[in-house]
């Protein structure tokens, strides 16, 4: 069971970044997929999640209007919309699974399962 998170990189304020977590060993569909981002010196903080039961999705208010969730199921994948990127977004962006079937969104440290982390720069 492995979620792989990629897509990160440098882009200029202003850009757009598409970032991907492919699930391998398990279907991504039926679990939660929570984005988080750690930034230099921050502690962590979730950046969105993905339901397994309705398909909702739910951005933090900081970023909504900037960040939207999608998943391919037939990649087994979910992906993170970045538009309209500012420097203060620059951080390691980790994608994770609580890998329990059928739940809602859970608290943020329920997550059991996490995927190696893309740095995603902006530079001003």
């Amino acid at each position: 069971v492995q979620l792989q998170a990629s897509g990160g990189g440098l882009v200029q304020s202003g850009g757009s970044l598409r970032l991907s977590c492919t699930a391998s060993g398990f279907t991504l569909r039926y679990y939660v997929i929570g984005w988080f981002r750690q930034a230099p010196g921050k502690e962590r903080e979730g950046v969105s999640c993905m339901s397994s039961t309705d398909d909702s999705t739910y951005v933090v208010d900081s970023l909504k209007g900037r960040f939207t969730v999608s998943r391919d199921n037939a990649k087994n994948t979910v992906y993170l919309q970045m538009n309209s990127l500012k420097p203060e977004d620059t951080a390691v962006y980790y994608c994770a699974t609580d890998y329990v079937p059928g739940m809602t969104c859970p608290p943020a440290g329920s997550y059991e399962v996490w995927g190696q982390g893309t740095q995603v720069t902006v530079s001003s």
